[in-house]
């Protein structure tokens, strides 16, 4: 039988590089953001490649529940879950027996990466809000606390924190996790195009680059804002 991994993420917390070290284990098949075309066929919001993306999944929640459910040819399934595709009031107990994890990363860096793919920005669009609401009720419905994983401390250590990481998730570490082959895979999103330009150079985590994040003031006044959800879930953050 399958074990699911469910990752939550949002956008621009180098969820795709963790989603690389994952699927270049030999017992891991990966999923990414199975509920984006849900999300932009109930918010009609135009995001690149919005038809193709559109085309490409279900637009039935319920429909893409079951394929997630699904046992794999592989001992694990890692799903790239993006926060902000789930809406407020979802019945989350469909994974009631998933492993959770969440990645997070500090609001402001955040909202620095989403402008410069995206011409703005909002609370709901950098889904950390939403974030912090899934910790808690995965807590509560699982009776467990999930693993969190702060981006800066596994771009910092990345041996030291995946291997906590597996080691909270009752999963064995693999040094495979750590480095990939570059490139674009198969089963990246049709979204990649748009999004994954520099992890589709990369070969393994690198070092977070030593630069002020530089904001205006309004992007400034909503990553304060966000500060607090982010703090909320950073205190239970595996530390290298």
């Amino acid at each position: 039988m399958t074990i699911h991994i469910a990752m939550w993420s949002g956008p621009r917390n180098i969820s795709t590089a963790m989603m690389r070290s994952w699927e270049n284990r030999s017992d891991c098949v990966v999923v990414d953001e199975p509920f984006y075309a849900c999300y932009l066929a109930e918010t009609g919001l135009k995001h690149p490649c919005r038809e193709e993306i559109l085309a490409s999944q279900s637009h039935d929640r319920e429909v893409v529940i079951e394929q997630l459910r699904a046992d794999r040819d592989s001992a694990y399934c890692y799903q790239k879950q993006m926060t902000n595709h789930i809406p407020g009031g979802m019945d989350m107990r469909w994974c009631a027996d998933f492993l959770h994890c969440f990645l997070i990363r500090d609001p402001a860096e955040v909202i620095a990466s989403y402008l410069q793919k995206m011409p703005s920005v909002s609370e709901r669009a950098i889904g950390i809000t939403r974030q912090r609401e899934l910790f808690e009720e995965i807590e509560s419905i699982t009776g467990r606390r999930p693993a969190v994983v702060d981006c800066n401390d596994l771009l910092s250590d990345p041996a030291s924190i995946l291997s906590q990481l597996c080691d909270a998730l009752g999963l064995p570490f693999t040094e495979s996790m750590l480095r990939w082959p570059p490139g674009r895979r198969s089963s990246d999103g049709v979204w990649a195009p748009h999004w994954y330009h520099q992890v589709e150079q990369s070969t393994g985590f690198a070092p977070r680059p030593d630069r002020a994040v530089n904001l205006a003031p309004e992007h400034h006044a909503l990553a304060r804002a966000m500060q607090a959800h982010y703090a909320r879930m950073a205190q239970y953050r595996i530390r290298p």
